[in-house]
């Protein structure tokens, strides 16, 4: 990998790890579907016309029923629930259970397109999914004086998260089998764009009576222009240079930038046992992608 290359992954994991941030500073006001609603229509707005500069609006119409299904898959669902969590989890938190999409991703290839699966990454799956457990069991702990409310606030966030990485772990597959013909402008804007309409009528009905503050209509923006359009541009570009095994390298560095940003910004805190489990996750997650294998054996020289 290049220099530049290595550059950009940081760069786009430093924004994505900075989404849970966002979605932390502008949910509470906003509310999860019109939070979710915002950033899809922003980003909308911006990649539009790039698409439109390169001839890609009649494909985006010629394939909607497709990118209407990455748009609810990838886009509608899951922001709307990672903005559910976030009124009641860390940023830190949620970017450790968003690792957990290549292992839905795993799961879904092999019951649904029928990939193989070695004992190794079998092990790696089992492995990420005990390192979840193990982080829900610590947030479901019901401790003698604790907030049992807090708790299962914190359960139902965690549950919440897994749904939207299992509809992502869907819609990666689903863009695999039905999508690959498609450019990945016109994908990354359909998603978008076909979220955007599916959002608008709930985000209608549930808009907050009470406007919200500039900080929290800053976090939606950011969101939407920096968390989803130029982090798409990124996310593609760095697939056509460098290939999706690298690039998916940017799932273990996310956690690290949202702990880092929920650090300082939030004044959350990153403990022990998160630390633990998050490490769990991110090996079984390794193992289960194949980046992690035993090496052959060196064959002696003649």
């Amino acid at each position: 990998m290049k220099p530049f290359d290595l550059g950009e992954l940081v760069l786009l994991a430093a924004i994505w790890g900075a989404s849970f941030l966002f979605m932390r500073l502008g949910a509470h006001e906003f509310g999860p579907l019109a939070m979710a609603a915002v950033r899809v229509t922003g980003a909308s707005l911006m990649l539009l016309p790039l698409l439109a500069a390169r001839q890609g609006l009649q494909e985006l119409r010629r394939e909607w029923r497709a990118l209407a299904v990455i748009g609810l898959l990838n886009s509608a669902i899951p922001f709307a629930l990672f903005s559910y969590a976030a009124l009641s989890i860390t940023a830190g938190f949620s970017s450790i259970l968003n690792a957990t999409t290549p292992l839905w991703g795993a799961v879904i290839a092999w019951a649904w397109l029928g990939q193989r699966l070695t004992p190794l990454r079998s092990l790696g799956l089992g492995l990420g999914f005990a390192g979840v457990v193990f982080l829900a069991w610590d947030k479901a702990g019901f401790k003698p004086g604790a907030d049992h409310d807090a708790e299962l606030r914190a359960v139902w966030a965690l549950l919440a998260c897994l749904c939207a990485t299992f509809c992502y772990g869907l819609a990666a597959n689903f863009s695999k089998r039905y999508t690959a013909h498609i450019a990945p402008l016109t994908v990354a804007t359909g998603s978008q764009c076909y979220g955007a309409l599916m959002l608008c009528l709930p985000a209608f009905w549930a808009w907050p009576s009470t406007p919200p503050s500039g900080q929290a209509w800053a976090a939606a923006v950011a969101l939407s222009l920096l968390c989803s359009a130029l982090a798409y541009i990124l996310y593609f570009r760095l697939m056509s240079r460098i290939g999706p095994t690298n690039t998916i390298a940017v799932t273990f560095l996310i956690p690290v930038f949202a702990v880092l940003w929920g650090y300082l910004f939030l004044g959350e805190l990153f403990s022990l046992k998160m630390a633990a489990g998050c490490a769990v996750v991110l090996l079984g997650t390794a193992m289960a992608l194949g980046l992690i294998s035993p090496r052959p054996p060196v064959q002696p020289r003649p």
